[in-house]
């Protein structure tokens, strides 16, 4: 067996043993910290990280969270290290509810392919946003995509509606003109491996893509996997985040409404892998700048 495998391994007893005990702490926690109130607007913590997409983030992320109808919101925007102008262009929006911090890049544990950045190139900035919110609930965007003006009210209104602890939404992907909604995959699915945990469950609601999720702030605990690209399935770093939320029985719940739209990035043709692993050698040099 590979040291590969063999961290995997442990990774994954490990967050299997202590996730489940951790869930079942803070459930009682926020029992005991809610029992006697009950918030209306409670604060939303939304984080993104970057890495020198300036224009992009400017153009899509930016407006589309600052534009939300829900308003009791912090925004926190980690840059990976940005070397452009990204910190001089967010703190000029001089908006008292975005959070801007450029952080030092760290040696990455990973070899560097473009792959791996693929699987694990934003963990070390989501964990570090995840230390800083302050919020009772979280959601994340990536820099390159955009929400509905109702995202946030949506999404939290129907986590509350039917208690659940980790919500998600459909995309619309956008290539050339042609629209698909995408609705992420089952819960239960041969796609997480976790077809077997279904046991007598009869719900088995779908997990949409990152930019689709909302989930109450004590789930913070589950950081992202750093050695998640050590594995062989499950490897990207939001799949690994919640396959651990279903097996640590979280209380997951979909919204069968689009929230976010995809499109490709200026000079792209398409989206997600397809579009990353493209020109690999010019993108090794970006991640090395």
């Amino acid at each position: 067996m590979s040291y590969n495998s063999i961290l995997s391994k442990f990774n994954e007893y490990y967050y299997g043993i202590t996730e489940k005990i951790k869930i079942i702490f803070f459930r009682i926690v926020d029992i005991f910290k809610n029992k006697d109130t009950q918030k209306v607007n409670p604060l939303i913590s939304v984080y993104v990280p970057t890495y020198n997409r300036c224009s992009i983030l400017m153009e899509r992320a930016i407006p589309s969270v600052l534009n939300q109808t829900y308003s009791n919101f912090e925004f926190i925007i980690i840059g990976d290290g940005c070397t452009d102008d990204t910190e001089l262009r967010v703190l000029g929006l001089s908006d008292p509810r975005i959070k801007f911090v450029n952080i030092k890049r760290k040696k990455r544990v990973f070899p560097n392919t473009v792959k791996n950045h693929w699987l694990a190139g934003p963990v070390e900035p989501a964990n570090y946003a995840l230390n800083m919110v302050k919020g009772e609930w979280i959601a994340r965007i990536d820099d390159d995509e955009q929400w509905t003006e109702d995202y946030l009210e949506k999404l939290l209104e129907f986590a509350l509606l039917n208690n659940k602890e980790f919500v998600t939404a459909n995309v619309e992907t956008i290539v050339d003109g042609n629209k698909v909604i995408k609705k992420g995959h089952k819960m239960y699915s041969d796609y997480f491996e976790t077809k077997k945990l279904q046991g007598k469950s009869i719900e088995n609601p779908s997990i949409g893509g990152t930019s689709t999720i909302l989930y109450k702030s004590y789930l913070k605990s589950f950081k992202y996997n750093k050695n998640c690209w050590r594995k062989t399935i499950n490897s990207a770093n939001d799949i690994d985040l919640y396959v651990r939320f279903i097996k640590a029985n979280v209380r997951i719940g979909h919204l069968d409404d689009v929230v976010t739209y995809q499109y490709p990035r200026p000079g792209e043709d398409t989206i997600g892998w397809d579009a990353y692993h493209r020109d690999s050698e010019n993108k090794i040099q970006y991640f090395n700048e």
